[in-house]
């Protein structure tokens, strides 16, 4: 299920038709190799990633519409339109949006390590703890409240 061969990937397109529900947020998966994989990503108001960190993966984020507020080693920033994030492997970081709209952008990690896997296990999970405990199965490890 890779989609690294050459070509374009339409803005409607997504991997298998998937369409992830992570966290209160919208995943669409778009490309997937061994070395990148990139989703679509739609954050209602109020909805987050908590602080967390990748053993193995560096992980980006394009913001393409609205406002991000970043948690990166215990400092806040906001990102906006155009604006990239670079959060590295082993670095805490987390992703809120704490504004009154939608924010949509493009995240990638490299390399894709078991994330893809992840998002497969924890689509539509309610519990957090549930969503910890498996997150911490496939290298990604959530800080302590």
């Amino acid at each position: 299920m890779t989609r690294n061969s050459a070509g374009l990937i339409r803005a409607g397109e997504k991997i298998n038709d998937i369409s992830w529900n992570i966290l209160g947020q919208t995943y669409l998966p778009k490309m997937l190799s061994v070395e990148c994989f990139s989703w679509h990503a739609t954050f209602p108001p109020g909805t987050f990633v908590p602080p967390h960190s990748h053993s193995t993966q560096d992980e980006y984020v394009y913001i393409l519409e609205g406002e991000m507020t970043f948690w990166l080693d215990g400092e806040e920033f906001k990102a906006g339109p155009g604006d990239l994030a670079r959060l590295p492997r082993q670095r805490p970081h987390g992703i809120f949006n704490k504004s009154a709209a939608a924010v949509r952008c493009l995240f990638w990690v490299t390399p894709t390590g078991r994330l893809f896997d992840l998002f497969e296990a924890i689509h539509d999970l309610a519990e957090p703890a549930q969503v910890v405990a498996l997150a911490e199965k496939h290298d990604v490890h959530f800080l302590p409240e």
